[in-house]
């Protein structure tokens, strides 16, 4: 029989035993976890290692999490999964400005861990089990993303996106000049309940914004629909 291959995750986190912790719940489910214990010395590893994906730590002496998530999204679009002080929204909302996939309060039971891993790391997976498939193109304008390669460009050029901003605006492109709803954005690319208030999802579109070069006043991409969700124009003049 052959065994299950294991899957490599960094943790960077100055608590050990929290550290011992994670890898105890996981190496059960497959995973196999390298531990930092600083911010530069996780920054290091998560740039010359190949790993599906990163548990980052907000709270660390000298360089904090924010800072190597700052400096990762440099180089590296992995999936990036926040550890955060249980309430503290303020550092959720700058870390997903910052690039992060998602956040996970430090009170997280061993059954949310897995289904948060799952779920920031399932898109990279598809992205990479359909490399061989036949490209696909969804295109708008002089924006076009390609699903086979998980590649997007604007006049040419080439976006740095992480992969749930790539699944965001893959799903508005497919619904091109209909109107998406935050909650079935959130239930199309996330693979977990979001709480009625969370503002995970407009700010994952400002930075879609952001780097489209798109004003929300004047958009030629992603018009905001008051009070009901987001509609993709056809990417001309605002």
């Amino acid at each position: 029989m052959n065994l299950p291959s294991t899957r490599p995750l960094l943790v960077v986190d100055d608590d050990r035993k929290l550290c011992g912790l994670i890898r105890d719940y996981l190496a059960p489910h497959g995973w196999q976890v390298d531990m930092r214990h600083s911010g530069s010395e996780g920054l290091d590893a998560a740039r010359a290692g190949k790993y599906e994906a990163v548990l980052l730590d907000v709270m660390m002496p000298g360089m904090d999490g924010f800072e190597v998530l700052r400096e990762l999204r440099k180089v590296s679009t992995i999936p990036v999964l926040m550890l955060t002080a249980m309430g503290e929204e303020a550092d959720r909302i700058v870390g997903l400005e910052l690039g992060a996939d998602d956040y996970l309060p430090k009170t997280f039971s061993s059954r949310e861990l897995l289904a948060r891993l799952r779920a920031v790391t399932r898109r990279s997976v598809l992205a990479g089990e359909n490399g061989s498939a036949p490209a696909k193109d969804l295109s708008c304008g002089e924006l076009v993303l390609n699903e086979g390669s998980h590649v997007a460009t604007l006049g040419g050029e080439v976006l740095e996106l992480t992969a749930l901003e790539f699944a965001i605006l893959a799903s508005l492109l497919k619904a091109k000049g209909r109107v998406k709803s935050r909650e079935a954005l959130l239930d199309e690319v996330s693979d977990r309940r979001f709480d009625v208030f969370d503002r995970s999802i407009d700010v994952h579109v400002s930075q879609l914004r952001r780097k489209l070069g798109d004003d929300p006043k004047l958009p030629r991409f992603i018009r905001t629909i008051r009070g009901v969700g987001y509609k993709l124009e056809d990417g001309g003049e605002p």
